[in-house]
């Protein structure tokens, strides 16, 4: 079937001859003229003189000695005459969102060839409606009707600031063009306007040949009759039969007599193509994403690929192009994607929100210091490599080898590369915040890209240099209009004008439009004809597109000086969408019938209307994503030759290599072997070690443990340097002065939480919650020396101290294996109560959850941790090693485990003393056989070759497991 533009390149070849050259063809869009340029040569046959092809917004401009202004421009420079005028000091900040609505209801006003003075009349003028003569019935009705609203008995205050601001629009309309015609500029109606309004105005071609158009603006109506009327104006209309009674031909058929077609009405092979039977495929898909899956099969079937550009697959949500892009298959050689590639999508824009991020809520201006997450977030940018090549380096520094939760740029700033980063330097310091941050933004983007070609060299990736090349246009032109004073904002307003600028810019795609499979929004398709057609998200509120009548001019003003309102709006989407069907014998419409979000998951009105009058057959079929759930099912792991290694080489004494750290077989490890085999395998074999990502808002239960042990710790480590025995003079003293457990607080949470050095001079300020965490561990603190104080005296023998010993243990194979075994004890005391003299092992616990006692032995070692909580093994094995230690215990006394679960301790017979079937463990000798023994077969089973790591039989700690994704795909 022939496309409508070669109907009309056919007509123009026999009309007009093969010399165009004093000829201009005009179309809504340029994408229409690539195509026609072919059909043009084409019905020719021989060489011929091309003709001038320009879109409308081209024509009107090429006649104006004005420009389109810039649009941030354009409302800086409507925010000063509105100031002006009102006499207001509404900050661009605030104005910034609605004048751009102000300014798009002058550039209609103006598009409309509407009074401005009339439209913006003070209301209580149109009372009288002395000048009628340009009114029809209807729109006196109209707007009286409105204007009743605001009668004496209905004013309010809202009502009343309306009618305030309303009285100096047309004050501000004037004022605005006038500002702007002084420095050659104009936003695009008023150009426009200037144009027609201006009889001098020469057009230089001899014809001028309107291709395709639909709703014509007054102003293009004028430069439509100029024209016709001076006999250089030809019209070609593109409709069907079909809808020409409908919304969707209301304009073209309002426009036929004035502007008549050169193609023949009774042509029934152009225009009565929606009569010929066909089948139409209705699509429903349960996501976005999967629509775009689907182009995939829809491309492959029905000789859609092979017939290139005469296939199209049409998105109505723009945002699917990224998905769209991927899903095609490797078939499809040859493609022509119009529609650009959003620049928001982009990795560089990533990199802005982050670089923005750092300078803003990332840096603390007091101090002058960085917050530690938003500088690894940055360093962690795949663009960082190009910031400077020791950008791994510093990361590592930060996390891995010194936590600083708070790096001053000194700390940073390595090279030239992160001083530029950390050092936001160079601009004039009498410039605004935001004027100096879009400054240092376009530093930034163009030392990223002049090092991005320094390294990729010729394999650059043109994406990525278009999308840096964007980027730096962008933010350069913003940073001008900040710089000279054009635009001055605040902050928080320059980045949500940034954030709009890069959702509004788009990455264009490079290739020869007239070839291949034709990826397209709506928009583009005017004037274009396809035999197979695809149509996604063809959902309502995307077809029509969500149009909205956000506008300071009210709906029944706009109806009665035919403004453009949602009727019209609604009415050339409709157009857009029957023309787009009216020759494709090969269509498929695509909707989502999810309704997450604001998704109705409604298919499009147009869809609907099809089905009830078009009398074609229409074909359901339904599309889903084809996942099985896959249940969870972790599995074993052997202990092969490779898995021993690891396993030795990080536990055996014997393999260890010059320079590693000494082998330690912690109570953790033997606790989490318990919990699970598999998750000891992947955290002490396969060495996968859970990311820190805390910082320093982020307080945990590991850190709420850590400040209270750091607190507890600056509070008795004084008065163990200063006397070996306690007493309850000194713990009175420290309740009733409140001040030093305040400031080891302080301390522990400097060094815990936000890793200062001990003697740094700076403290961050709380926030909110910190400030809850801080008096929960003062209180806390005075809980546990409200209970010491009913133990004094007492000696503490050590305070987060060390204990270890070696340990050889026989394995199943007849091999040994020698280790080191021990760990870290919170606390180690020296008391003397109603049991005797003793030592304690003291581990302190800030949970909630409390474990006092278990019914045997063996019940300590049962598999997933039932009935000691990980707390058992830890505080038993560290007593077993002190009561054998001469430097800890030189008198052989009996040694107590004790787990002290500080939320309990204001029991007034509290004691946190373990016990094994309800008798206090006061001696840990009397249990140190059976536990030996179960510890010896735990360690035994961990070493054994024979024996997998297997996943717990209780599925319930998995739950909290960090590898649980991980194991559940294996």
């Amino acid at each position: 079937m022939k496309a409508f533009l070669e109907h009309v390149a056919e007509d123009m070849i026999r009309k007009f001859g093969t010399d165009l050259s004093r000829t201009a063809v005009v179309f809504p869009n340029k994408r229409a003229s690539l195509f026609f340029n072919d059909y043009l040569v084409h019905e020719a046959g021989k060489p011929l003189w091309s003709p001038t092809y320009m879109t409308i917004s081209e024509l009107f401009r090429s006649h104006s000695s004005l420009t389109v202004g810039d649009p941030l421009k354009l409302v800086a420079d409507l925010h000063r005459c509105f100031c002006q005028c009102t006499g207001t000091d509404e900050t661009f900040d605030h104005f910034y969102g609605w004048g751009q609505l102000l300014l798009s209801d002058f550039d209609d006003i103006d598009k409309n060839l509407a009074d401005a003075k009339k439209v913006f009349a003070l209301l209580r003028d149109y009372h009288e409606l002395d000048d009628v003569s340009y009114l029809n019935a209807e729109q006196i009705a109209i707007i009286k009707k409105f204007f009743s609203n605001f009668s004496a008995e209905h004013n309010t205050e809202l009502k009343r600031r309306f009618l305030q601001l309303w009285s100096r629009f047309y004050d501000v309309y004037q004022l605005f063009n006038q500002h702007l015609t002084a420095q050659h500029l104009a936003y695009e109606g008023a150009l426009y306007r200037q144009v027609v309004t201006d009889e001098n105005v020469s057009f230089e071609y001899e014809r001028y040949v309107f291709v395709g158009f639909n709703l014509l603006q007054k102003v293009e109506q004028r430069l439509f009759l100029r024209l016709r009327k001076e006999g250089r104006a030809y019209f070609y209309w593109d409709y069907d039969r079909y809808y020409m009674h409908h919304e969707a031909g209301r304009y073209i058929s309002s426009y036929l007599e004035r502007f008549p077609n050169e193609l023949s009405a009774d042509r029934d092979d152009i225009f009565d193509n929606f009569s010929r039977p066909r089948t139409l495929t209705y699509v429903s898909a349960a996501t976005e994403n999967i629509q775009a899956r689907y182009v995939s099969t829809w491309l492959k079937d029905r000789q859609r690929l092979a017939d290139g550009r005469r296939t199209a697959i049409i998105m109505c949500n723009e945002n699917l192009l990224p998905s769209v892009v991927y899903s095609l298959p490797p078939e499809a050689e040859k493609v022509n994607v119009t529609t650009g590639y959003p620049l928001s999508q982009a990795p560089v824009a990533t990199l802005l929100f982050q670089l923005v991020s750092l300078q803003t809520v990332g840096f603390d201006r007091q101090s002058e210091r960085y917050r530690l997450r938003f500088v690894n977030a940055l360093l962690r940018n795949p663009f960082a490599h190009y910031i400077s090549d020791r950008c791994s380096e510093l990361y590592d520094q930060l996390n891995n080898v010194t936590k600083v939760y708070h790096p001053t740029p000194s700390q940073l700033g390595l090279d030239e590369g992160t001083r530029l980063l950390f050092f936001p330097s160079g601009a004039p310091s009498e410039l605004s915040p935001a004027a100096r941050l879009a400054s240092w933004l376009v530093s930034m983007v163009r030392h990223v890209a002049t090092r991005y070609h320094e390294i990729a060299g010729n394999e650059a990736d043109d994406m990525t240099t278009e999308s840096l090349f964007r980027a730096y246009t962008l933010l350069n032109r913003l940073s001008e209009l900040l710089v000279s004073g054009q635009l001055s904002v605040e902050t928080p307003t320059f980045l949500h004008l940034l954030r709009q600028l890069l959702q509004t810019t788009a990455i264009p795609f490079h290739g020869e439009p007239a070839e291949g499979i034709q990826v397209m929004g709506v928009l583009e398709t005017r004037n274009l004809d396809f035999d197979h057609v695809l149509v996604l998200s063809c959902n309502e509120g995307q077809m029509p597109k969500g149009v909205r009548d956000t506008s300071f001019i009210p709906f029944s003003i706009r109806k009665a000086y035919e403004l453009t309102t949602v009727d019209n709006k609604v009415a050339i989407y409709a157009y857009y969408f029957h023309r787009l069907l009216q020759r494709a014998g090969d269509i498929t419409l695509v909707y989502n019938r999810s309704t997450n979000g604001l998704n109705t998951g409604e298919m499009s009105r147009f869809m609907l209307q099809m089905m009830a009058e078009s009398g074609h057959r229409v074909v359901h079929k339904s599309l889903s994503a084809g996942q099985v759930p896959r249940p969870f099912a972790p599995q074993s792991v052997d202990k092969n030759d490779q898995v021993m290694s690891h396993l030795l080489a990080t536990f055996d004494l014997r393999r260890r290599k010059p320079g590693d750290e000494r082998p330690l077989l912690t109570p953790t490890a033997i606790n989490t072997y318990l919990r699970c085999p598999l998750q000891f395998y992947y955290k002490y074999v396969g060495g996968l070690r859970e990311p820190d990502d805390t910082d320093d808002r982020t307080i945990d239960n590991r850190v709420f443990g850590n400040i209270f042990h750091a607190a507890s710790q600056k509070i008795y480590q004084p008065m163990i340097a200063a006397d070996s025995r306690i007493g309850a003079d000194q713990l009175r003293r420290l309740l009733h002065t409140r001040v030093e457990i305040e400031r080891a607080v302080d301390q522990a949470f400097k060094e815990e939480l936000f890793r200062l050095p001990p003697d740094a001079a700076w403290h961050p300020d709380y926030s909110g919650l910190q400030l809850i965490h801080r008096e929960v561990v003062v209180r806390y603190l005075r809980q546990l020396l409200t209970l010491d104080l009913r133990l004094a005296p007492f000696r503490i023998i050590g305070l987060e101290t060390d204990v270890q010993q070696p340990y050889t243990v026989r394995l199943a194979d007849g091999q040994t294996l020698a280790t080191t075994i021990g760990g870290r004890i919170d606390r180690l005391d020296r008391i003397c109560d109603e049991r005797g003299e003793r030592i304690r092992v003291v581990d302190y616990k800030t949970g909630n959850r409390t474990v006092t006692g278990a019914p045997s032995v063996e019940a300590v070692f049962a598999r997933g941790g039932e009935g000691h909580g990980d707390y058992f093994v830890q505080t038993f094995l560290y007593a077993t090693l002190v009561s054998h230690s001469v430097k800890f215990n030189p008198s052989s006394l009996p040694v107590s485990p004790a787990l002290l679960f500080i939320q309990h301790t204001t029991a007034a017979d509290y004691d946190p003393t373990l016990s094994i079937d309800r008798h206090r463990v006061t001696d840990i000798g009397d249990i140190e056989q059976p536990f030996s023994e179960l510890l010896d077969a735990t360690i035994t089973e961990i070493f054994d070759r024979t024996r997998p790591f297997n996943p717990p039989s209780d599925r319930s700690v998995c739950r909290l497991c960090p590898y649980a994704r991980l194991c559940s795909t294996l």
